[in-house]
């Protein structure tokens, strides 16, 4: 079975970035956007007041304000780490899936 153009051009880039995609500084990178926009949330979330009750332990416990932040920074990370290294994975994944694909096809070509 023959590759379509689409996945012929995904393959010819896979081969050309996969190792560059996989590099921890730039998978960072690449998540980190979203992951901003999350931890935000959760911050505006947390100290918006819309909780009395949370808001007055906040308030009372500094200590408490600082587990808060750590777990925002530590949310954002891990989100950022994981998302990207799923992509990775999905994308390397369709990549062997489309070379077996081309084996298979060249196989059959080449068969009397």
């Amino acid at each position: 079975m023959a590759l379509s153009k689409e996945e012929q051009d995904f393959l010819q880039y896979w081969e050309a970035n996969r190792n560059n995609k996989k590099k921890f500084l730039r998978q960072f990178s690449i998540g980190l956007p979203l992951s901003a926009v999350m931890a935000l949330a959760l911050f505006i979330n947390v100290f918006s007041g819309w909780n009395r009750r949370a808001e007055m332990v906040m308030r009372g416990d500094s200590s408490a304000m600082y587990t808060v932040l750590i777990a925002i920074v530590g949310i954002a990370v891990f989100m950022t780490i994981f998302s990207s290294r799923h992509k990775w994975d999905m994308n390397e994944q369709r990549y062997q899936e489309l070379k077996q694909k081309q084996e298979a096809g060249d196989a059959t070509n080449t068969a009397p």
